[in-house]
């Protein structure tokens, strides 16, 4: 068989082919970002601003009345919303392929972390041993750790994706490793924060596409562990059994939850104005923290509570479209328990203001003070932001469609 060299390339033609090389790879690179992306980072961006502002004005009043700088919460909260949202944009340019390859050291490094409350950096408040004093700064661990179940429980099911039908499958070793990394929080009596790390390990597990039977086993497990949690401690059954509909509890358990709802209903339609918040002065405690949706009641009236709920109902809308959109099953289970996290803590803390809920301490995603939540909240975004980018926007989703039926044509 005779063989015909080929003739080497011009110049000209290699000079072309790496043009064309390049102008593909740039065009990639500036892509139009999907509708999904932009709602999530608006949403994120937009309840971030809006948090710095409340959390202002929720602290000053105390920080005048202890003889400090009127501006250092709102200052403090500031830091960790400049490290964070540049963080945001910078992981959501991460590939998916590193942050599957980050999930078993994310979750051991946030365990380790999680465990420094037991040591000499470690700080109690309210009966909760959930904090560490590093640098001037009081941390939270067990934030990083609600994101760090997340993408380790999507890279297990992701694994396992086509042996899920079994519940040893499903169970090991999601359950028992999540249960022991709930344990380290449940070591520091915070029942609110290991009540949200269940409700993510269950998320993951719904969106993994778990049968209903398989499904309902966990359910039931996390329900009875944390019905057993509440029954076993006097302090949580007594905020639990509490009834606030009237004054008979006002002075005991219910002092707290009465005030929030005095500054929700004072707020009116569109509130008393911004800073003019009666109930920050010492009367509703946690003003900037746990209850801050009070104050935006208060001072903004209904009309400021629907701007929340509306930017809250974005970032989900956002999520959800990713879950649905995606064939990655790492990417549908992580971005369903970080949606659960976010969405779910947010249900919780509002229905706490509102009185649906007993007081379980479980900040506002985004706008709660506390600069360790809204980093971690922010990471969360950039994972979700990098999973987004993996969707491709409409006018590109077209024309793949386009070329696809164009190559699919045979031309007489």
């Amino acid at each position: 068989m005779t063989q015909v060299a080929r003739p080497p390339k011009s110049e000209s033609a290699r000079s072309a082919s790496g043009g064309l090389a390049a102008r593909v790879s740039l065009g990639r690179r500036f892509t139009p970002v999907s509708t999904e992306f932009l709602m999530i980072a608006s949403a994120a961006l937009m309840l971030t601003i809006f948090g710095l502002v409340m959390v202002l004005s929720a602290t000053s009043a105390s920080a005048v009345s202890a003889g400090k700088n009127p501006m250092d919460g709102a200052l403090r909260q500031g830091i960790f919303a400049v490290l964070g949202i540049p963080l945001m944009f910078l992981i959501s340019r991460l590939p998916i392929r590193f942050l599957k390859r980050m999930a078993w050291p994310a979750l051991f490094g946030s365990v380790a972390l999680q465990l420094l409350v037991f040591t000499p950096l470690g700080i109690a408040d309210g009966g909760n041993r959930n904090w560490i004093m590093v640098a001037g700064f009081t941390l939270q661990p067990s934030e990083f750790l609600k994101l760090a179940l997340a993408v380790w429980i999507g890279f297990v099911l992701m694994r396992k994706h086509t042996m899920l039908g079994t519940w040893h499958q499903v169970f090991i070793p999601v359950v028992p490793v999540s249960a022991l990394a709930i344990g380290t929080v449940l070591a520091g009596k915070d029942l609110g924060t290991a009540m949200v790390l269940v409700l993510v390990m269950l998320g993951c597990l719904f969106f993994s596409g778990v049968k209903l039977r398989l499904f309902i086993i966990p359910v039931f497990l996390g329900v009875m562990s944390v019905l057993a949690l509440a029954l076993t401690s006097e302090d949580r059954m007594r905020r639990i059994t509490a009834v606030c509909s009237d004054m008979s509890d006002y002075e005991k358990n219910c002092y707290q939850s009465i005030h929030g709802i005095w500054g929700m209903a004072s707020g009116g339609i569109f509130g008393v104005g911004l800073g003019n918040s009666q109930e920050k002065y010492g009367w509703l405690p946690a003003a900037g923290n746990d209850f801050i949706f009070a104050i935006v009641g208060e001072e903004l009236g209904l009309i400021g509570c629907i701007v929340v709920l509306a930017l809250f109902t974005l970032f989900t809308v956002g999520a959800f479209h990713i879950i649905r959109k995606t064939d990655d099953p790492f990417i549908r289970v992580a971005a369903g328990g970080i949606t659960v996290w976010i969405t779910g803590q947010a249900v919780f803390n509002i229905g706490v203001v509102i009185g649906l809920f007993p007081v379980m301490g479980v900040p506002l995603p985004f706008m709660s003070q506390g600069g360790t939540a809204l980093l971690a909240v922010l990471i969360a975004c950039g994972v979700l932001l990098s999973f987004a980018r993996t969707i491709p926007a409409p006018e590109a989703r077209a024309a793949e469609r386009g070329n696809t039926a164009g190559r699919g044509k045979v031309t007489r």
